[in-house]
């Protein structure tokens, strides 16, 4: 017996795998990736219109992604051994995403450059910068990420109002659990929801009762979405009504890990309560702040449900947000390349927003906590 065939944990290295399995490998490996490649150029050309012969439609290329997939899978044990095999636990999940995401993402940059509608009959064609010049000159979309500026700034008095229920709620009041869930339940509904139940029902001109309220505090004609200001301050609210307690449930839990010896030693001290707050909560909050907040940004940015069955982006675009003004081109329009241009530019500006953020955020909590 020999020495490797004893010791039954021994690991194979590449150093003992035979030149034939090696090279087996990597026939599997290039031959896949071979064929790959050869699909998909002539796919590409085909749908082109440059070669008069490929496939109906992209599904062989996918069939013949799922072959490479499993073929360099199949490499890595042949070439690396029990090395390769380790990279199995991880390759499945690096294949998927390149399927689910830079494939999609591929495809989709494609599409920003072709005029493609829907319901033209000449198809899908390739116009080069037509769209970014009609981007450039669309007062519509510019007016749209105007408003994602208010929307987002909208966050601070969202995340004010949270940071206070979380306090009150963190405080040794009456029913204290009662109005956690109380306050929980905006954020059990959904956006649609939301904007059926408030938008289109409660605060309806002729019969919503906020509209009979609102006559019988004074306001002879309230219309709450026929002026631009109040119909883009109507639509805020909606969302933040939605959206707050999910701030406030994450400042309440670490408002409630916060170390008591702490917030003890400053009573100690003669703190008042608002410098107790200032000096030592707020600071030790900053973290969980900042991820609150970071997360709210991010659904912010994707603002659309309220918008698209309340106003619709009226009057006028005031309460337009990116998102739903691209779902209007989709939808209404059927302008398929042109929205996905705006789809694309609009991912490339929260992309530099979202880095450029949490760099800043990251120095600020560095400084407040004395850690960088």
């Amino acid at each position: 017996m020999s020495v490797i065939e004893g010791d039954r944990l021994h690991t194979v290295s590449g150093e003992e795998l035979s030149k034939a399995r090696i090279a087996a490998g990597r026939v599997v490996l290039w031959g896949s990736a071979l064929v790959l490649l050869i699909m998909v150029l002539v796919q590409a050309l085909h749908s082109a219109r440059q070669i008069p012969f490929g496939f109906e439609n992209w599904r062989p290329v996918l069939y013949a992604y799922f072959f490479w997939a499993f073929a360099l899978c199949v490499s890595r044990v042949l070439i690396y051994g029990e090395q390769g095999k380790k990279a199995l636990f991880v390759l499945p999940a690096v294949l998927f995403v390149v399927s689910m995401v830079v494939f999609p993402l591929v495809f989709g940059l494609y599409i920003s450059f072709t005029d493609w509608n829907l319901s033209s009959l000449t198809g899908r064609k390739f116009n080069g910068l037509d769209n970014v010049r009609q981007m450039w000159t669309d007062p519509f979309y510019w007016n749209a990420l105007r408003n994602m500026v208010v929307y987002v700034f909208a966050i601070l008095a969202e995340y004010a109002v949270a940071f206070g229920l979380a306090m009150l709620l963190n405080a040794q009041i009456v029913a204290r659990k009662f109005w956690r869930v109380i306050f929980l339940l905006p954020l059990m509904l959904s956006p649609v929801a939301i904007s059926w139940m408030i938008g289109k029902s409660m605060m309806e001109v002729r019969f919503g009762p906020l509209a009979r309220l609102a006559r019988w505090l004074g306001w002879e004609n309230p219309s709450f979405f026929g002026s631009p200001e109040i119909a883009k301050l109507t639509i805020m609210l909606m969302d933040a009504w939605n959206f707050i307690p999910f701030m406030m449930i994450m400042i309440l839990a670490g408002l409630q890990a916060l170390p008591k010896e702490v917030l003890e030693a400053a009573k100690v001290d003669g703190a008042s309560a608002w410098q107790s707050f200032w000096r030592v909560t707020f600071p030790l909050m900053l973290p969980v702040s900042v991820t609150a907040i970071m997360i709210r940004i991010i659904f912010k940015l994707k603002l659309a449900d309220i918008i698209i069955n309340v106003t619709a982006g009226g009057p006028g675009g005031a309460t337009d947000s990116v998102t739903s003004f691209i779902f209007r081109e989709y939808r209404d329009r059927s302008n398929v390349g042109y929205g996905t241009l705006l789809a694309m530019f609009y991912l490339v500006l929260i992309v530099i927003f979202m880095t450029a953020l949490l760099k800043i955020s990251d120095r600020i909590v560095r400084r407040a906590t004395g850690t960088g």
